[in-house]
């Protein structure tokens, strides 16, 4: 069995008992003969990729390499960019592969990976392209693994006759149904937020509170924090889309507040250019990202700091709690505004439980039941 002491040592910070016994789950399956086949789910910010790192880590230990696939470029970038001085502390080579990684570079890589010299490769679905030849894959890790096809998957595991394979998602599923949907993995829960995380204070108000909002917006930029605000797919007229309907609000809202720099993401944009306005709000160079499409899963920014939500009955409650879990990844108090004139009473209890509880687990358990 691997030591993991060195590993642990170059952590900033302490594990909690949940990632330890998720991470003591992982290393008991790779000492067994027969591959491991793991979901391993964990709430926002409950910190799965360090779980990860531990299995990757352990099988570098071994000798053997590790794959760890994402779903776009910007993911990608940020796992190389946490995991990459983490495993340099260790002595691990790590390298990161995408569409956009230059032709020379690429061959280089390549070479170097099948001759073994790099222990972990990070990347998007690049990884599952013919040329890409580990020399000894151990691991196979994929994240937000509902974003790839099963078609997909199952390339990246045959890169390695009997690999180990991970799958990470941060879509808090019932235990229940992830049995249903996952029958044949084993299933390892991160159920504690690390300590230092402050709770997303969650409200709900009715539209008459915008006026209010525009101050709020400006007071959290003006210390430094980011905002998201997302519109609901709006069936529109014939003849208008629904870009307008973004377009119309980033205009509006740039009349109110005046001085605050505002992006806009929606479905029509190619997906180069959804990378691009990612890449300036994750640089700052966007202060309020105006999005109609639900925000990237996983994508990190710590600065941003307030999420608001129209219309969000139109939301499931687990979408809500997804986008939720954009704001509250830094040090700043982080807030999550809820906004539906909606006078449904169904509706209103749905809305309540967000501003009640931040626990994943809890929300989807409560959304089936008022699913029924």
């Amino acid at each position: 069995p691997p030591d993991l002491a060195p590993f642990t040592a170059a952590l900033p910070y302490q594990l909690t008992s949940a990632q330890r016994r998720c991470i003591g789950e992982i290393l008991t399956d790779l000492q067994r003969p027969q591959p491991m086949s793991r979901l391993l789910q964990g709430d926002v910010g409950s910190g799965k990729t360090v779980v990860a790192a531990a299995g990757v880590y352990a099988a570098a230990q071994n000798g053997a390499q590790s794959a760890l696939m994402a779903p776009t470029e910007l993911l990608a970038r940020q796992h190389y960019e946490s995991l990459q001085p983490l495993m340099e502390q260790c002595g691990i080579s790590c390298a990161l592969l995408t569409g956009s990684t230059p032709k020379k570079q690429r061959e280089t890589m390549l070479e170097k990976l099948g001759q073994g010299e790099i222990s972990v490769l990070i990347g998007t679905h690049a990884l599952i392209e013919n040329n890409v030849i580990f020399c000894r894959p151990a691991l196979t890790i994929t994240d937000e693994q509902h974003r790839f096809g099963v078609q997909q998957r199952q390339l990246l595991w045959d890169k390695g006759a009997d690999t180990h394979s991970l799958v990470m998602s941060a879509t808090p599923i019932p235990r229940t149904l992830a049995l249903m949907l996952y029958g044949d993995l084993q299933v390892s829960v991160l159920d504690e937020l690390p300590p230092g995380r402050k709770r997303v204070e969650t409200y709900a108000v009715p539209p008459s509170y915008r006026p209010r909002l525009d101050a709020f917006i400006q007071k959290q930029v003006q210390e430094g924090g980011q905002v998201y605000i997302v519109c609901p797919l709006i069936e529109t007229e014939e003849g208008e889309d629904e870009r307008q309907s973004a377009v119309a609000y980033a205009k509006a809202l740039q009349q109110r507040v005046a001085q605050v720099s505002i992006g806009l993401m929606h479905g029509k944009l190619k997906s180069r250019e959804k990378e691009q306005v990612m890449e300036d709000f994750v640089q700052g160079k966007i202060q309020v990202l105006v999005s109609t499409t639900v925000i990237e899963v996983g994508v990190n920014v710590p600065r941003a700091s307030l999420m608001i939500v129209e219309d969000a009955d139109r939301f499931g409650l687990s979408q809500l709690h997804q986008l939720r879990g954009r704001v509250g990844r830094g040090k700043h108090q982080s807030y999550c505004i809820l906004i539906s004139d909606n006078r449904n009473e169904e509706t209103r209890q749905r809305l309540k439980v967000m501003t009640k509880t931040t626990d994943g687990f809890q929300i989807a358990e409560e959304d089936l039941r008022l699913r029924g």
